[in-house]
């Protein structure tokens, strides 16, 4: 297939870029500057210039695309809608990254939410999210195409393309190196549910070939509680013990949303769909293996 992916610069769209490319796939990526082109081209991805404003390229380059994914914002409401109406009526499938902190919660580190959701579930969604969950059920309904949401966890692993670093365990990483302490918020028994970028890069190919219109999936395999994560990236690193924070100190650090709902917040999954419906088989299965064992500490 011709795909178009928005985001190919970033850590999910450069790793489907580049996983996508392995199995035959052509690939048309938006970038915003020149350097960042070149280096995309060298890749054998054609660099399509432009950002989420430009909703004329991303029309046209839907329109022209055999499929489409969004793997940059999950809330740039102009943006979707082009590429909706791009693929509107043709019959193509449209790939929406979206994040379970649509179902995130305000525990602000120190309660286990007892709510796991999966995708037969009604969704508990916060006022604040509300926003990215109906954009979420605007691709869904797409008219004449194959509309497909797919609701990733945390991420770890190292990405594939140009960007090797995911949006939660980097920054506690680089909170830690600074400071020579891991901090979480609160008392970091929230838990996140999670999954590897390989996983992840497996499963949007398997709903590009076989998932139906208004397919709503989420990305997991497993989970684990920020005490946990912080723990292991404490033993990676050789640090002491962790330490806790408040949202307000962690927002210093990160801005108040990442404070509350990247790093404060429970978002409790079970991707059961993906399996039962496109035979998806994870095979990466334990965050804090991989960070005590492989995480890059160079």
């Amino acid at each position: 297939m011709n795909l178009f992916i928005t985001g190919a610069t970033g850590f999910i769209g450069g790793s489907l870029a580049e996983f996508l490319k392995s199995r035959g796939h052509v690939i048309r990526g938006l970038v915003r500057d020149e350097a960042k082109a070149r280096r995309l081209r060298e890749r054998g991805v054609e660099p399509v210039l432009g950002d989420l404003d430009a909703t004329d390229v991303l029309l046209a380059e839907a329109r022209r695309a055999d499929g489409v994914i969004n793997a940059a914002s999950s809330d740039h409401e102009r943006a979707i809608q082009a590429l909706i109406d791009g693929v509107r009526g043709s019959g193509k499938p449209l790939l929406h990254t979206s994040g379970s902190s649509v179902i995130g919660d305000d525990a602000r580190g120190d309660s286990l939410s007892p709510n796991i959701f999966d995708e037969d579930t009604p969704f508990i969604v916060e006022p604040e999210k509300q926003a990215r969950h109906a954009l979420d059920n605007r691709v869904l309904a797409v008219p004449g195409a194959r509309g497909i949401v797919l609701c990733n966890t945390m991420i770890y692993g190292t990405g594939r393309g140009l960007s090797r670093d995911s949006v939660q365990i980097p920054p506690l990483v680089a909170q830690a190196r600074k400071s020579g302490v891991v901090r979480v918020v609160g008392k970091g028994v929230n838990r996140w549910s999670n999954v590897h970028i390989d996983d992840v890069a497996m499963l949007y190919a398997l709903a590009l070939e076989k998932a139906p219109a208004g397919a709503f999936y989420f990305v997991e395999n497993g989970e684990a509680s920020y005490a946990e994560i912080g723990e292991a990236i404490a033993q990676r690193l050789k640090l002491g013990p962790v330490q806790h924070w408040s949202v307000e100190e962690a927002s210093r650090e990160w801005g108040e949303g990442h404070a509350r709902y990247s790093f404060g917040s429970n978002s409790r999954v079970r991707g059961k769909r993906a399996r039962r419906e496109l035979g998806w088989a994870p095979r990466h299965a334990s965050v804090t293996d991989w960070i005590r064992d492989e995480m890059p500490v160079d």
